[in-house]
């Protein structure tokens, strides 16, 4: 997959790349990056000489028929593991315990600690459950990832990508062994996601925002519907308003022409 997909890619859009001195050439390490495009996990990996393990929900794995099993070679060609969302507590548990077997393999684990890609090309608040969870509970060292305009190669409902350069800074690696045991410790996640992310930040110059993207895409989503509601809303309002002066209009006419029968009848 890297000389299938990241060659053409490396070729096609020549994605400028610093800090790739940061990534050690084996042993375990977590890529922690935001996530501004669905081809973030194809440019980072293809700029890397090591394979880069990221995580997907399980139904681009389990879909049925050819174009199912494609997908799922595919997703398993570019290092992507299944992820079942189903059960108590979702995603998060799965995610985790997938991060764990990756690095303890000695290999490299990538990860979104957004959670899910950027609705507006901001930096949003990082989750705590999954990057910070991992990191302590396997000592791997944390390297902060910054997508560079991966968002205007191809914007959503667009269909052709734009040909143009991404970047992607690598920033060095943050070590959290002072909190090791600690990975129960929601005050000791918050602390180090929040350090994290705020290496994003000053990698990638993104402006960032204290809630988390999920919540920012709720209420883009329920502003949409509110917009669409009320558009609906005025054009009923005056299709009745349209309906009310074709009645009242058709009432002054037959009026009118109630009048006019009226005063012939009444004419010497």
């Amino acid at each position: 997959m890297k000389v299938a997909v990241g060659g053409p890619l490396k070729v096609a859009f020549r994605p400028w790349v610093e800090g790739l001195e940061n990534v050690p050439a084996e042993g375990a390490a977590i890529l922690a990056s935001n996530h501004l495009s669905f081809s973030d996990s194809f440019f980072l990996p293809a700029v890397l000489d090591r394979k880069v393990t990221f995580i997907a929900k399980a139904e681009y794995f389990t879909t049925p028929g050819v174009k199912g099993r494609l997908t799922a070679a595919f997703f398993k060609g570019v290092g992507q593991l299944p992820v079942d969302r189903s059960g108590a507590r979702g995603a998060g548990e799965a995610a985790i315990k997938s991060g764990m077997d990756v690095l303890e393999r000695g290999e490299l684990f990538g990860i979104y600690p957004e959670g899910t890609r950027s609705p507006d090309g901001r930096l949003y608040r990082g989750k705590p459950g999954g990057l910070a969870r991992v990191a302590l509970a396997t000592g791997a060292p944390v390297l902060p990832v910054a997508m560079i305009d991966t968002e205007k190669i191809q914007p959503p409902g667009k269909v052709m990508p734009k040909l143009m350069r991404p970047g992607i800074r690598i920033g060095k690696p943050l070590d959290f062994s002072r909190y090791q045991g600690m990975e129960h410790d929601r005050f000791v996640l918050r602390a180090v996601t929040d350090e994290v992310m705020y290496e994003i930040m000053k990698l990638s110059g993104q402006e960032y925002v204290d809630m988390y993207a999920t919540a920012m895409k709720r209420q883009l989503a329920d502003a949409v519907k509110a917009e669409k509601e009320a558009e609906k809303a005025a054009k009923a309002a005056l299709a009745r308003a349209e309906k009310e002066k074709a009645e009242r209009e058709k009432a002054e006419r037959e009026q009118a022409e109630k009048d006019q029968t009226e005063q012939r009848r009444t004419e010497p």
